[in-house]
C-alpha cells in the first residue's frame, strides 16, 4: 500500500502545490493529465476492481440464499437499495451524506433510529474500507506505512480522536441522557449547514492554506459526537474541516472515507455492548443499505479521479449545504 499505480508516471511539482502537504500525488495527476487519460486505468489496479466486483456478487448471492426476500425478516427493499446507492456514491466521491442523507429519508419512511444507526454504522464500516482502498487503488491518495507519510498520520488522527468520540457519544446518548430524534436531526443538519457555507466562502475567496494538523482534532472528536448519536454528520466536519486547513480536496475525501470505516467500526462495538445490556437493536435494513452501498463504493473514487479537482472544489461545500438544508427541512417536518 505504500505506492499507487500512478505515482511513477505523475510525480508532483512541489514548487506547484506549496503549501499543500498532503495530497500532492493526486494533484500532480490532475495537472499532468487530462480527464480522458485519467479514465484510463492501469491493470493492476483493473485487476484490483475486477476482484472486488466479484466479491460483491458474492455476498449479494449469499444475502440472497441465506436471507431470501422473505426469512427472517432479511427483506431487500428497492427504495432503500435505491437510496443507499445514490447516496453511498455521494459520500465516497464528496466524503458525505450516506449517514447524514441516509437517516432522516429513512426516518421519514417509518424506520426509528435503533433500525437506523446501528445498520448505517456497520454499513459505513464495510464501505468505508472498501471506498478507502479504491481511492488508493486509483490514485486519488497515497497511504504509506513505511516510512509514515502525512496522509496515514491524518488518518491514524482522525481514527484515534472520532473512535473515542463515538464510543463515549454513544453511551452518553442512550444511558445517560435521552436525546429526541428532532433535536439530533436539528443539531447535525444545523452543523452540516454551516460547514457548507464556510467551504464555500473559502472556495469563493480561492484563498491558499497552510496545512496545520493540529487544528484538525477538534473536527475530529466533533465528528465523531455526530456518527455516536445520531449515525451522521461525520463526514462533512472532517472533509471540510481538511480542505478549510490546506488538504487536497480529492485526498480530503479519500481520507474522511476510510476513516469514516474505522471509526464506524467502534459505533459497531459500542452499539454490541447495548445489546448486551438488553437495547433492541434491529438489522433488518442491512442487506438493502449493503446491495446499494458496496456496489457505489467501488465506483465513487474512479469518479472522484476523473473529474477534475476545481469541479470538487465547490461542489463538496456546496453538496453539503443541501444535505444540511434536506436534512433540516426533513426533520422539521416542513
Amino acid at each position: 500500500m505504500d505506492r499507487h499505480p500512478d505515482e511513477a508516471t505523475a510525480g508532483p511539482n512541489r514548487a506547484e502545490t506549496s503549501g499543500r502537504q498532503i495530497g500532492v500525488e493526486a494533484a500532480a495527476l490532475d495537472r499532468e493529465r487530462t480527464a480522458v487519460e485519467r479514465m484510463r486505468l492501469p491493470r493492476a489496479a483493473l485487476r484490483r476492481l475486477t476482484v472486488l466486483g466479484v466479491v460483491y456478487v458474492a455476498v449479494i448471492a449469499g444475502i440472497t440464499v441465506v436471507g431470501g426476500t422473505e426469512t427472517g425478516g432479511f427483506n431487500v427493499v428497492p427504495t432503500v437499495v435505491a437510496l443507499a446507492f445514490v447516496l453511498e456514491t455521494t459520500d465516497s466521491a464528496a466524503g458525505m451524506g450516506f449517514g447524514t442523507g441516509l437517516a432522516p429519508l429513512l426516518f421519514v419512511l417509518g424506520y426509528d433510529p435503533l433500525q437506523v444507526v446501528p445498520v448505517l454504522l456497520l454499513s459505513e464500516t464495510l464501505t468505508g474500507l472498501v471506498a478507502g482502498a479504491v481511492h488508493q487503488t486509483v490514485a486519488n491518495v497515497t497511504f504509506s506505512v513505511r516510512p509514515l507519510n502525512r496522509e496515514t498520520r491524518l488518518l491514524g488522527l482522525f481514527v484515534g480522536f472520532g473512535s473515542l468520540a463515538v464510543f463515549l457519544s454513544v453511551g452518553v446518548a442512550y444511558f445517560a441522557f435521552t436525546f429526541s430524534d428532532a433535536v439530533i436531526e436539528a443539531y447535525v443538519a444545523f452543523l452540516v449547514l454551516a460547514m457548507g457555507v464556510t467551504g464555500l466562502v473559502r472556495a469563493r475567496l480561492q484563498t491558499r492554506i497552510e496545512f496545520r494538523p493540529r487544528r484538525l482534532v477538534a473536527f475530529a472528536v466533533l465528528a465523531g459526537v455526530n456518527k455516536g448519536i445520531g449515525g451522521g454528520g461525520y463526514g462533512p466536519v472532517v472533509t471540510l474541516g481538511q480542505i478549510l486547513s490546506g488538504v487536497y480536496e480529492k485526498s480530503a475525501v479519500a481520507i474522511t472515507t476510510l476513516a469514516e470505516g474505522i471509526v464506524s467500526i467502534v459505533g459497531v462495538l459500542s452499539f454490541l455492548v447495548l445489546l448486551a445490556y438488553g437495547v433492541q437493536v434491529d438489522f433488518r435494513l442491512l442487506p438493502s443499505i449493503f446491495t446499494g452501498g458496496f456496489l457505489a463504493a467501488i465506483v465513487a473514487p474512479y469518479l472522484v479521479r476523473v473529474v477534475p479537482n476545481g469541479v470538487w472544489r465547490y461542489l463538496i461545500p456546496l453538496y453539503a449545504f443541501g444535505i444540511g438544508l434536506t436534512a433540516l427541512v426533513l426533520g422539521l417536518g416542513v
